[in-house]
């Protein structure tokens, strides 16, 4: 799950992470207003979306006055920001941080993550700050440097401390940074985050260590601790289709080919994927309905796929063990039932109960191609959308 700028900012600011004083505002009056209590000489001007490059695509200005607030306020506003972020359809800017501005001397990186191949908690960090961190890999990954976390321990002094004379952090604000790392190491165990990411951080000409910019990411299945940050959920920004999918408890990402599937396991979706590449086609979506879906989520699963206009096949490919097979095929028919389905269907089903669920799906009387195995079905889905 991800949250805007400011909702980070708030966040961070309660672990002692030291952030600029900022307003959100939702009309150009309110960034006014803002601004206005804010009495800075300078005033930023942001657009609030989930997507990174926000500047390059007009989405930051940097106001002197009242009147640059309005004006930027009036041409951010309800624009569509195009990122590399975003895909060419891009999102409008529903909502805007306007914050204080700051001396800046330098600009870092700080970021913490989950590194899979340790399952540990990594801290990088780099003093090419304000560079995108995959430019900075690419091409001088000697700049990044990595502390990897004891999850006992946690982050000890002497390695912020390591990242901080590594990055070049001056002698005099070592102390700040140290405390500033550590204060963002607590909040992303605290908060179950799966990333934080300061882009940037930067010392100030009035001594501070300060994150200009913040981007938190959550891990979806903590968020039924993280009941605060789940209130910070704006569903403006995301896919209509993987909100309804939510609500089902099903795992829906959205993709650009135009065969749908329905997979239980995420490995088996992501074969399935491959699989029909394989064959020349495209999917639409990865879904995965879980191991233990009911006809109900079945149905669902169907309706979310279907509301994908590029959708010309279904591909439903089953792996039963603790799914049963007579289940799904028990959805599989009330769901081609219940929306009038038009569209070439090939269902594969093996393992519990594998007979009994081919046994609904025959007498269903329903115009389904059964297959009999993955590639078989792969094959068949593909040469029917073709």
């Amino acid at each position: 799950m991800n949250i805007h700028e400011y909702q980070g900012k708030d966040i961070l600011r309660k672990y002692g992470v030291n952030v600029p004083n900022g307003y959100v505002a939702y009309t150009v009056d309110e960034a006014v207003e803002a601004a206005k209590k804010l009495g800075s000489d300078v005033t930023v001007v942001k657009a609030q979306i989930h997507a990174g490059g926000r500047g390059k695509a007009g989405g930051v200005k940097i106001a002197k006055n009242l009147n640059d607030v309005r004006t930027y306020a009036n041409e951010i506003l309800g624009k569509t920001l195009v990122t590399h972020q975003t895909g060419p359809e891009g999102k409008e800017v529903k909502r805007l941080l306007i914050e204080e501005g700051c001396d800046i001397k330098k600009e870092y990186y700080v970021g913490v993550v989950l590194d899979r191949a340790t399952s540990r908690v990594v801290m990088m960090a780099s003093e090419e700050g304000g560079t995108e961190i995959e430019e900075v890999a690419a091409a001088t990954p000697e700049k990044i440097f990595k502390e990897v976390i004891d999850p006992v321990v946690g982050l000890s002094g002497y390695q912020a401390r390591r990242l901080a004379f590594n990055i070049n952090i001056p002698d005099e604000l070592i102390g700040k940074a140290v405390k500033f790392m550590t204060s963002l190491y607590n909040a992303f165990v605290d908060k179950d985050c799966s990333i934080a990411e300061i882009n940037p951080l930067v010392t100030t000409g009035d001594g501070e260590v300060l994150a200009l910019d913040s981007k938190l990411n959550f891990d979806d299945n903590a968020l039924f601790r993280q009941k605060d940050v789940v209130d910070l959920r704006d569903l403006d920004e995301e896919d209509e289709k993987e909100i309804e999918a939510s609500k089902y408890d099903l795992s829906y990402i959205p993709l650009d080919g135009n065969i749908g599937c329905m997979v239980n396991g995420a490995g088996l979706a992501m074969s399935t994927m491959d699989i029909i590449k394989h064959y020349g086609g495209d999917p639409a979506n990865f879904l995965d309905v879980g191991g233990g879906a009911t006809a109900e989520k079945v149905t669902a699963a169907f309706k979310i796929i279907l509301s994908d206009a590029h959708v010309k096949g279904i591909f439903v490919n089953i792996f039963g063990g603790i799914m049963k097979c007579d289940v799904i095929a028990e959805g599989v028919v009330e769901a081609t039932k219940q929306v009038g389905l038009e569209i070439p269907l090939v269902v594969r089903l093996e393992g519990t109960n594998v007979s009994k669920g081919k046994q609904i799906l025959e007498e269903s009387g329903l115009n389904i191609t059964s297959a009999n195995s993955m590639a078989d079905g792969a094959e068949k889905i593909v040469s029917m959308v073709k």
